[in-house]
């Protein structure tokens, strides 16, 4: 029987990379997106074929509409239709109030975090979706704890894009549930990744490990189990579901 087919967006590195070699361990063949870091991306397509499943690097920006097309495509290509969409890729903008917040990081944040995910939703919708003639499949979106927390002085733009993902979340789930089509969302704690250097506040991991109940900001590795956790047949009831990996913050 052939493998199943994971496409995960932005998994060139952090959570994205660690969520590919977890479900290349899993059995899916993978299908590796990245926007610029084409020799780190490789390096994961490289880690899950030795697996033992294809692996496969395709680079796309999804906050384009036409790049998610194209991701799709080549996905079928190279791999096959999809069955798990595991939307990753997300930006946090700089760390800013929002009086000083300039309008080109809003649209930015706003363009990946959320249209990139409604984009590539749609795609797998059109291919998994048993009323078109797919399989069934399953969605999983990267919230995050700022969805709730609301990240007063700095992120408070990237917290509003995560609260609409998770709107995105139930109603799609509503939407398609008939058509076999299961959608969850994992809310993500601070984690151990690059993005907060990006951001500027490159202490930030260390400050809120010093808060967590738990005394420790997430590893790539605790928030991939979850996202594969519900793409397994083991959450077969889980659908619009938020599970927060927050460490008890």
């Amino acid at each position: 029987m052939a493998n199943r087919i994971a496409l995960i967006t932005g998994a060139g590195r952090g959570i994205g990379a660690a969520t590919a070699v977890l479900a290349a361990r899993a059995g899916y063949d993978v299908c590796v997106n990245y926007v610029a870091d084409g020799r780190s991306a490789d390096r994961v397509a490289a880690d899950c074929r030795a697996e033992g499943v294809r692996g496969v690097a395709v680079q796309a920006d999804v906050g384009s509409e036409g790049e998610v097309e194209r991701l799709f495509a080549a996905c079928d290509d190279l791999l096959g239709p999809v069955d798990l969409l595991v939307n990753n890729a997300g930006i946090v903008g700089r760390s800013t109030a929002v009086e000083d917040l300039d309008s080109e990081t809003l649209r930015r944040t706003f363009e990946v975090n959320v249209f990139g995910s409604v984009y590539c939703a749609r795609q797998a919708i059109r291919r998994m979706s048993t009323a078109g003639g797919g399989k069934g499949g399953v969605i999983v979106n990267l919230s995050s704890i700022a969805a709730t927390l609301g990240s007063p002085g700095e992120y408070v733009h990237y917290a509003a894009s995560k609260g609409a993902i998770e709107t995105f979340t139930i109603g799609l789930a509503k939407e398609v549930g008939g058509v076999g089509i299961r959608v969850n969302a994992v809310q993500a704690g601070t984690t151990d990744t690059d993005i907060h250097a990006q951001s500027g506040n490159p202490d930030r991991p260390a400050m809120v490990a010093g808060t967590a109940p738990l005394g420790r900001v997430a590893s790539p590795a605790d928030i991939a189990e979850a996202i594969l956790w519900l793409a397994s047949d083991k959450a077969s009831y889980a659908t619009g579901a938020i599970l927060r990996v927050g460490g008890g913050l």
